[in-house]
């Protein structure tokens, strides 16, 4: 089965690209034995995340079953999900 992102968890609502992938393209994203395919909006470089799902602002981006983030914008199933669209939680005084 070729893959052209993983996904490790479940419960994840990102994906992280194995190769660049471009905008437009259909994509397989694994998720153990079993896959999910996502028409991507924008171009997605390798190592970088796109969501699997519609993730709204202020919801949280959760990546390897780990909370990463918070949308700062809501972000489209497909979309490139980086600091363009997500604030970090961790290490935050004002989040106290």
């Amino acid at each position: 089965m070729k893959r052209d992102a993983i996904v490790i968890g479940q419960e994840d609502n990102v994906a992280t690209a194995l190769r660049d992938l471009t905008a437009g393209e259909l994509v397989s994203a694994g998720i153990g034995a079993s896959s999910l395919s996502v028409t991507l909006v924008d171009p997605v470089i390798f190592g970088h995340k796109f969501a699997t799902r519609a993730i709204f602002k202020g919801h949280e981006i959760v990546k390897y079953g780990e909370v990463i983030g918070r949308a700062t914008a809501d972000i489209p199933q497909g979309a490139h999900v980086h600091v363009h669209n997500i604030e970090s939680l961790r290490g935050r005084g004002d989040l106290a």
